[in-house]
């Protein structure tokens, strides 16, 4: 039931986003921020356990980052497949950074966590002559051990199930809400959110959720740039909210280019249609407009080797021969392969005047996927106690400088579940303090989100350098300076609303993800540096954790690990990182 805000709590940076105080609340045990497969995974598991959860998401209920996934889920599910190789696949594209005890529970625990998914009502595509479960290669796997649904239609079927089965547990759900800020009690333990929920309903405008557990899958934050593959909700909010509530986050600068993505003119901006790796799985070559298959000699793998290694091999044809796009030939598949196996994106490319069946697509890399986040342990906790993160908001360590194609949904999957047991196993405990303290940090206007945009692309994308980068950080820096001396000297801030919010979020995220990849001068997984091409391991085969500082205003605290292997999540304990 609803109850009044109480108290004022302390704790984290003191930075908040300007919002009116909450109109209205309700009390959980547990809130999950965000719909995906991590999300909803935890909501049910949380709710089986007698844990009174509360889901809240930006959009619908079915509206994630999860629904366009489309090659599929990998797991070591097939004849001849082990854990073990899954493992050797996943450090290898990883590239030195992985946190092989997370990778090793990824691999074992995996196998059966899809199968549970399986029993909440996800079907997968099955042989007609075995009845077995269909599998699949991308890049960087040496196996089939892709589960797909709906031939390329994946995420959209589990998404399916899940929603489902939320309905079917009757858990409370607030759809429409972008999550704000994260409410914390005089010790700085979590006790709850701030969110605005767009439009009518049974709750309106700025509220609150009241609960001693905040679980974070509010996916990632590919809208920092002008085109992805993202939908236009992942706008970097959970990582900006850890970050404001006092959080570590990792491995920010480790963004995936999804190689091959349909390109629809150099002013494209927005989500992308992706053309999934699957399409390279089943044989599909990449070529140049002369025909040439560019990526044949340059790994063994060819056109399935990892995604860093084929979206460069694509930037370098792109840069030797002045072109906007390469292509992507299947057309040997015929007609009846790909209205079974690629419907979707069938569907896509003929929308935009393209037919896979008899030219080639042109594609070119666009934004994907955050390997780094917000920094967890082994059962998702991260340094601010009662904060939990799972799926592409995290970093749990699992994909190091470089994730593996369809690692996404069963890290979000895996992890979730072992958040749920984290919670289960804990001691109820009630509810904390519910309005955030005053905000001090200047929210910024609406175009800023194309003007962050703009900058992220010319100077963070595939192909950094020092210049590009420092570019970067000056343009970001003086919006941030601009919209703070208007809140300082002038009393002046953007107008509270879901537009400047988002625009906040992303230029804090922005900060963030450019910051590190100044740090790190050298080339590793999907960070590539023009100016330092090599792989650095005497002094690059380490993390960077960065914090917003709690005692200087606009200083981002980037510090670097002693090794490749993660600190321990010492929640609200890591004074060495403002030294």
């Amino acid at each position: 039931m609803s109850t009044p805000g109480r108290g004022i709590p302390s704790g984290g940076t003191g930075i908040r986003l300007h919002a009116p105080a909450p109109g209205w609340s309700l009390d959980a045990d547990v809130v999950v921020v965000g719909s995906g497969v991590a999300g909803l995974t935890a909501a049910l598991r949380c709710a089986a356990a007698g844990r009174r959860t509360v889901v809240v998401t930006k959009a619908r209920l079915d509206d994630g980052s999860t629904r366009w996934a489309q090659g599929g889920i990998a797991a070591a599910l097939g004849e001849g497949d082990s854990p073990e190789q899954h493992l050797d696949d996943t450090l290898v594209a990883g590239a030195g950074l992985c946190d092989e005890e997370a990778v090793r529970l990824l691999v074992t625990e995996g196998p059966d966590a899809v199968r549970r998914l399986i029993a909440t009502g996800a079907v997968f595509d099955t042989s007609v002559e075995t009845g077995e479960i269909e599998l699949t290669r991308e890049g960087g796997h040496h196996r089939r051990r892709i589960a797909h649904a709906g031939g390329d239609a994946t995420g959209a079927e589990i998404s399916r199930a899940l929603v489902e089965a939320v309905h079917a547990a009757g858990i409370e759900t607030v759809e429409n809400a972008l999550v704000l800020d994260l409410l914390q009690d005089a010790q700085g333990r979590t006790a709850g959110v701030t969110l605005h929920v767009m439009g009518e309903g049974q709750h309106d405008g700025v509220g609150a959720v009241h609960a001693p557990a905040v679980i974070l899958a509010t996916g990632g934050m590919g809208q920092v740039f002008s085109a992805t593959t993202n939908p236009s909700v992942s706008t970097g909010d959970g990582v900006a909210l850890a970050l404001r509530a006092g959080a570590e986050v990792s491995d920010l600068e480790f963004v995936q280019f999804h190689p091959t993505v349909l390109f629809l003119g150099p002013d494209a901006e927005g989500q992308q249609p992706l053309v999934s790796e699957a399409v390279r799985g089943e044989g599909a070559h990449l070529v140049d407009a002369d025909g040439v298959r560019f990526m044949v000699g340059q790994h063994e793998l060819a056109e399935l080797a990892p995604r860093d290694i084929v979206a460069k091999g694509i930037m370098r044809r792109m840069q030797e021969q002045d072109a906007q796009h390469m292509y992507l030939d299947a057309r040997h598949f015929g007609a009846a392969m790909w209205e079974q196996r690629f419907p979707t994106i069938l569907a896509a490319c003929r929308s935009h005047g393209i037919d896979p069946v008899t030219e080639p697509i042109p594609v070119a890399p666009a934004a994907h996927y955050a390997s780094g986040g917000v920094r967890t342990d082994l059962h998702g906790r991260t340094t601010v106690p009662g904060l939990y993160a799972c799926g592409e908001v995290a970093c749990t360590g699992v994909h190091g400088a470089n994730r593996l194609a369809s690692n996404s949904l069963l890290e979000g999957l895996v992890f979730a579940e072992r958040i749920a047991d984290d919670i289960a196993a804990q001691a109820r405990t009630g509810g904390g303090p519910g309005i955030p303290v005053p905000s001090t940090g200047p929210l910024q206007p609406a175009g800023a989100r194309y003007e962050v945009q703009r900058i992220m692309t010319d100077g963070a994308g595939v192909l950094r350098s020092a210049a590009s980068l420092a570019a970067a950080a000056e343009a970001l820096e003086g919006l941030y300076a601009t919209a703070l001396n208007d809140l300082e000297a002038h009393g002046k801030t953007a107008e509270p609303g879901v537009d400047t919010w988002e625009a906040t979020n992303l230029l804090c995220v922005a900060r963030v993800l450019v910051a590190a990849a100044q740090r790190r001068e050298e080339t590793r997984g999907c960070h590539w540096r023009e100016d330092h091409p090599d792989r650095d391991d005497a002094r690059w085969r380490r993390h960077l954790v960065v914090r917003l500082s709690a005692t200087e205003k606009r200083a981002l605290v980037v510090v670097p690990t002693d090794s490749a292997d993660f600190p321990s999540v010492h929640p609200l304990s890591t004074p060495s990182l403002e030294q």
